[in-house]
């Protein structure tokens, strides 16, 4: 096996796992999260980030890097695939560190058990962030399984 083929291999795996996480989040979760009282909401929202939050951008940003190498180094027809994939991906990384992110941020500066009279539900605003990443996610996945198949 060559290390095209490895890191190939690689940025299918993790670029899926990316597709397949915020997939997840996506079904299950938000809708989840959604139906909860604010309070709850918000307390539910801080536990469930305390893992996502430093792993999920090293796995997007990993994948992204190990992309933009393919798309120099692979084979042919394969190299445009890897290219456009690495652009989906970064669409990925700004969608959550520009949009989802901030929210996020916002969510756990408030106290489940005094939540402001004045706060706005960012809920409806994230969903719709993050079902354009998710979408994204899922191109990405979906090309990088084709380029490797191409090599």
């Amino acid at each position: 096996m060559t290390v095209v083929s490895v890191l190939a291999t690689t940025v299918t795996v993790t670029s899926g796992v990316v597709a397949g996480v915020l997939f997840a989040v996506a079904l299950s979760v938000l809708p989840a999260l959604l139906a909860m009282p604010t309070d709850r909401y918000i307390y539910a929202h801080k536990l469930i980030g305390r893992k996502w939050d430093p792993t999920m951008p090293v796995i997007v940003l990993g994948s992204t890097t190990v992309e933009v190498v393919l798309a120099f180094t692979a084979p042919g027809d394969s190299r445009p695939l890897f290219a456009i994939g690495a652009v989906l991906l970064l669409v990925v990384s700004i969608v959550s560190h520009y949009c989802n992110v901030p929210i996020n941020r916002r969510v756990k500066s408030v106290d489940p058990h005094a939540v402001p009279t004045n706060w706005t539900d960012p809920r409806p605003l994230w969903r719709r962030w993050h079902l354009l990443r998710t979408a994204v996610a899922m191109v990405a996945a979906v090309l990088n399984a084709t380029a490797l198949a191409l090599l």
